[in-house]
């Protein structure tokens, strides 16, 4: 099967990390950081936001201004951080501080749609699911895995087509690859080790 062949291939570079982080409230608001923002940016925000407010109920009573100068680094953190304090808001009020792993209340947060709410299930609770951003839409379509034009589409279809074991590691495999020699604009098609089974590959 062509889907399993992609991914052993792949997952000699980029072998599997650990999924479950133990701490699925990090992993939803350092998605949330993640959005139209480079990880390492990610990173270096999540961690100065984490060390003052470990818990929702402490960012729930944070001021704004705070959150702001915390996350200043990350795009668009004007409008990230008041939404950053609601969803911490509603889980302290709704859910006693715990987040749910549940998909329809993951989608019910602010700001919260099908990547980020995959993203929390794989990295936060370690459940199967296919979180599909930029890299994974893209490059399912041009390996010829999927034939999408949307990312909820392309969940969709690269259910059908990978076996369930390979969908928590899906994400973390594409966007490393994608990132690596999978690149948008000029990818690095000499080095990739699957190249032959693409048919945008330029060998």
């Amino acid at each position: 099967m062509k889907a399993d062949i992609i991914i052993k291939r792949l997952e000699k570079l980029y072998p599997p990390g650990k999924f479950n982080s133990n701490d699925p409230f990090r992993v939803l608001i350092a998605t949330v950081l993640s959005q139209r923002t480079r990880d390492e940016v990610t990173d270096r925000a999540t961690k100065k936001l984490f060390s003052k407010y470990k818990t929702p109920a402490a960012l729930a009573c944070a001021d704004i201004g705070d959150i702001e100068e915390l996350i200043r680094e990350v795009g668009f953190y004007r409008v990230k951080a008041p939404r950053i304090k609601e969803i911490a808001l509603i889980i302290q009020d709704e859910f006693k501080g715990k987040l749910p792993g549940e998909m329809d209340i993951l989608l019910s947060l602010p700001g919260v749609g099908r990547k980020t709410a995959n993203c929390v299930l794989v990295y936060g609770f370690g459940k199967d699911a296919i979180a599909v951003d930029t890299h994974v839409h893209r490059i399912s379509n041009r390996l010829g895995l999927v034939a999408t034009r949307t990312p909820e589409e392309t969940e969709i279809k690269l259910e059908e087509v990978l076996p369930i074991k390979h969908w928590r590691h899906i994400n973390e495999l594409l966007v490393r690859f994608g990132q690596n020699i999978c690149r948008p604009v000029s990818p690095k098609c000499r080095i990739c080790p699957i190249v032959e089974l693409c048919p945008s590959g330029k060998a």
